[in-house]
Order: structure tokens, then sequence, then C-alpha cells
């Protein structure tokens, strides 16, 4: 079955995040590796870097018969699956040679600290083209891409995140994912993250057994389902096609509990991790809910699954 896991704080340092998802009962971990919303963060120190792999390799302990492979990636401590989400600030699909500039240098060094932690995802949203069509927008994205690719070593999978297509946004398109994937110069150092609100938000129905089967065929008519390497799991406030990126608590939005069943049952994606991005208090109850609401959808695996 897939690991199921959250986006937990860093707050007091990184090597907590792995405290606060042990707290939840999570399998895997999605976290910032820097403040989102800082162009020129600090280096990681060495100290770190140590108090990371040190807490990753202490949560190496999957339950009995559970595997924790980590799909199309270099995992080099072979523990917890992993992923780092880039700062919001990057926009590679940019028109403003400034801005594409920075954002170069900032996924760059993104990339970077994940090799440093031994974090064998990141993942990045395609950016926005700022009027200029998407075509010209997913053109700008790929090149800038490879500019941050080439600077950088291969232990590091970049994961295009799936988008609900707010404003100018790219990526709520299966085909714009496709153009990527096909023009960039790095294809097999790339992949994508389905965040179940976003394809939802964009106008892919996952609500039934029958709309989540249609959806995942269009997926991979497109894409091909063997890029996908990272769900996040998070229902709707917004009807489908709302193009608003708004996430709610598991069962509790538009998507329902059904969509969440198909997917957690679906057996090409056993053993994917899969990390909420639900609100939540300090206390982080709300995980621990939505986790347990989760398992509860999981069929055993006596029980025949629906054609």
């Amino acid at each position: 079955m897939p690991l199921l896991g959250a986006h937990e704080s860093v707050a007091g340092g990184l090597h907590l995040a792995f405290d606060r998802l042990h707290q939840v009962g999570g399998e895997a971990l999605q976290i910032f590796t820097r403040n989102q919303r800082q162009w020129h963060p600090q280096p990681l120190t060495q100290e770190e870097i140590d108090l990371f792999q040190t807490a990753r390799q202490q949560n190496n302990n999957p339950p009995v018969g559970r595997s924790l492979s980590v799909h199309g990636a270099i995992d080099t401590w072979a523990s917890m699956p992993v992923a780092s989400h880039a700062s919001y600030l990057i926009n590679l699909a940019s028109g403003k040679q400034e801005l594409v500039e920075k954002s170069i240098a900032a996924f760059g060094a993104e990339i970077h600290r994940c090799e440093q932690l031994g974090i064998p995802f990141v993942i990045i949203h395609p950016g926005s083209h700022g009027g200029d069509g998407v075509e010209e927008g997913v053109a700008r994205f790929t090149r800038a891409l490879d500019l941050a690719l080439e600077e950088t070593g291969a232990g590091v999978t970049v994961l295009l995140e799936t988008t609900a297509g707010q404003g100018t946004s790219l990526g709520s398109r299966f085909e714009e994912l496709a153009f990527v994937l096909e023009h960039s110069g790095y294809p097999q150092r790339l992949g994508v993250c389905v965040d179940t609100c976003h394809i939802f938000a964009a106008g892919y129905d996952i609500g039934t057994r029958p709309a989540y089967t249609q959806t995942m065929a269009e997926f991979d008519r497109l894409v091909g389902i063997e890029r996908i390497k990272f769900f996040h799991l998070n229902d709707s406030k917004q009807q489908l096609a709302s193009r608003v990126d708004r996430h709610e608590h598991i069962g509790q939005g538009a998507i329902g509990l059904d969509g969440f069943r198909s997917l957690l049952n679906d057996p090409r994606f056993t053993d994917h991790p899969m990390t909420l991005e639900t609100p939540k208090g300090d206390d982080l109850q709300e995980d621990r809910d939505n986790l347990l609401t989760l398992h509860g959808l999981i069929e055993k695996l006596s029980t025949p699954r629906h054609k």
C-alpha cells in the first residue's frame, strides 16, 4: 500500500520534521529546506546536515512486510522517502530576464541542498507565463529548467507538480507537463507530483471510480503513468474545474472519500509516497485525523478490487 505522510514544519531545525512526522504516524515526508519566501537563504551548515541524516536514518524502520523503495530516484540513504518543495518565489517561466536568472540560481541552490541532505525528490511548480501565453510559457520553463539542471548533479529527481490553473500559472493541463518532459534535455531526471486538489480544480474529475479511471487513463496517454513519483493528498474546498487552489481535509471537500479510495487502492501506486498538505494546528491533530481517514480507505489484500 502507499506510503502515507505529510508536509511537516522544520521550525527549530530541519531534523525536527522527522519527530513531527513520527508523532502523526507518517511514512513519507515533505519539507521546505529553507524559508520558501526568501531569495538568498543561508547555506546549510554541516551540523544541520548531520542532524538531518541521523534523524532520517533513525526513522528507517518500516512496518513488517513494508518496503521503502523510492521510485525512479537515487536515494543514497535507502530510507524513508522525503521530498523538498521548492520556493514559491521561483518562476522559471517568467518573461522577465532578471527574475528568470534569480529563479535558475535559486532552484539550482535548492537541488544542491537536497543533494547535501540526501533528499531524492524536489518538487516545483511550472511557474507562470505572466500573460504571454501557455506555449511561450512552457517553452521558457523548459529552457530555464535545463539551465538549472546542467549546473547540478544527477542525484535528485525534479518533480513537476500539477497545478489548479489559477491566473496565468502553468501545469494545469497534462499536455503542458508532457511538453516539458518531451523537450527537456534531461528527461531522465524529471518526474511528476500529482496533487489531487489541483488536478480536480483544473477539471480532471477523480471523485468517482469511473472518473478516476478516465483521468488516469488520460494522464497515461499524454504523459505516461510511470512518470508519477509522488502525490499530494488534498481534498478541494472548491468544485470541479474551479481553477481555485484551496485545500480541504480528506473527505470534507468536493472530491470526497471515493476519489481517495480509488487512488489509494490503485495497484500501480503501491509504495508511492503520498503526503498531506492540509491545514493543521501546532498539535498536528489534523494530520493524525487525515491519515487515519486515509488508512481506513485502503482495502485489505484479501478483498477483491472493484473493476
